[in-house]
């Protein structure tokens, strides 16, 4: 293996036969480019869907409520159907250890200021429940809590860019903020994967929006998360039952479908998953296509190498050359142009990746890339691939006699 003179010997043929060496790189490199190429691709568009769900918990389950659409049971069309705490802790109490969090939720828009700074932002009533469903990272203090909902605390968590908005230089944490006139305590600054607009909204507890934006116990909106540990059809099924028995609670006709809207993330998060299969499975194919033609053309330049040699074996072997020095001359060469020829695939495919990333971004492909083990595997296999259709005819070389190797036309 670290015998210098065998290693001058392959380098003097490689580059005598500059156009024969030449011609066998290229095969592999261009097969390991498109291999790279592909999968790079690949990589962004699975990115790109994994990123569209970054910002909530892939096992959510949003409930709305609208305005019914059919009469049912003697009541008109047309009824507004509205959410009230009661019917939170109606699903809470049904469903039991089906539910893993939940919260509702109660919108408000409010001008916000501190000190001579002001904006707009969405002020969102939740319970604490909803730091996991929003996955809310708290940078700074905490969340909304238990104690915070049980006496209507005038207190809230901002995201980070409404603290860079309004409070500048200092922090926001520990200081008063005026949401439309009224002064809130800021116990909490979070960060959102859900990106900017998600770090400028405001949340409060559940309780205090009631009573200071409506004196009631309406509630807009209710979010829950499902056990983990249910399957896709134990998910759909779940938030089919959620649909009738709410139909059933406020008299709604089991057709109507505006009434009560029930969105199980179950559906789209599986839909991805789909998607992203049969991208991975096209991929592969064509990976491997790539790959199986580059076998293809190596296994044949190799076939064709070793006939073109004949006579030199024939020379080596007149000299004293043995037949295992023969196919291991032959061998390694094969495995050095072949893994050089791959590496440099391999760094053209990152660079033209690299390159074409912003424009790619324009066709929802988010940092397309590929794992390098990925890539020297396949470049393994190629010089793996080489290295056998090489020795065979190799080793049949190997075993002419001088005189018939010499003759050889």
């Amino acid at each position: 293996m670290f015998d210098i003179d065998l290693w001058r010997e392959i380098f003097q043929s490689i580059n005598k036969n500059r156009t024969r060496s030449l011609l066998s790189g290229f095969t592999v490199a261009f097969a390991i480019l498109l291999f790279t190429i592909l999968f790079g691709i690949a990589n962004g568009l699975q990115n790109t869907f994994a990123e569209a769900f970054s910002d909530d918990a892939t096992n959510s389950i949003y409930i709305n409520s609208g305005k019914t659409t059919k009469a049912n049971k003697g009541l008109q069309a047309g009824r507004q159907i509205q959410f009230k705490n009661e019917d939170f802790s109606y699903i809470k109490d049904e469903f039991g250890n089906k539910v893993e969090f939940i919260t509702a939720r109660i919108y408000n828009n409010v001008q916000a200021s501190f000190r001579n700074e002001q904006s707009s932002y969405s002020l969102r009533g939740v319970h604490p429940d909803h730091q996991f469903l929003e996955k809310t990272n708290v940078i700074e203090g905490r969340y909304i809590n238990q104690n915070d909902l049980e006496n209507k605390t005038k207190v809230v968590v901002i995201g980070r860019k409404i603290e860079e908005d309004l409070f500048l230089k200092t922090t926001a944490l520990g200081k008063y903020i005026n949401l439309s006139g009224i002064p809130y305590k800021v116990v909490g600054i979070f960060t959102d994967d859900g990106g900017d607009y998600e770090e400028r909204i405001i949340y409060t507890p559940v309780s205090t929006a009631q009573q200071v934006y409506g004196n009631n116990d309406y509630i807009d909106q209710i979010n829950l998360t499902y056990n983990p540990e249910m399957n896709y059809d134990q998910a759909l099924a779940f938030s089919t039952s959620i649909t009738k028995k709410l139909k059933d609670r406020f008299s709604v006709a089991s057709s109507d479908q505006r009434a009560v809207r029930v969105r199980n993330m179950a559906e789209g998060t599986k839909a991805v998953s789909q998607m992203t299969f049969g991208l991975t499975v096209i991929i592969l194919v064509i990976g491997f296509g790539t790959l199986i033609a580059g076998i293809v053309g190596v296994s044949n330049i190799m076939i064709f190498i070793v006939k073109e040699r004949t006579k030199e074996i024939g020379i080596r072997k007149a000299l004293g050359a043995t037949p295992r020095s023969i196919v291991s001359i032959i061998l390694m060469e094969s495995i050095l142009i072949t893994a050089i020829a791959g590496y440099v695939g391999l760094l053209i495919g990152v660079g033209v990746i690299e390159l074409a990333e912003p424009i790619l971004k324009d066709y929802f492909i988010k940092d397309p890339g590929v794992s390098n083990s990925l890539v020297i595997g396949a470049t393994l296999t190629l010089v793996g691939a080489g290295a056998i259709a090489g020795y065979f005819p190799a080793k049949r070389a190997s075993k002419i006699k001088p005189i018939v190797a010499l003759r050889n036309d």
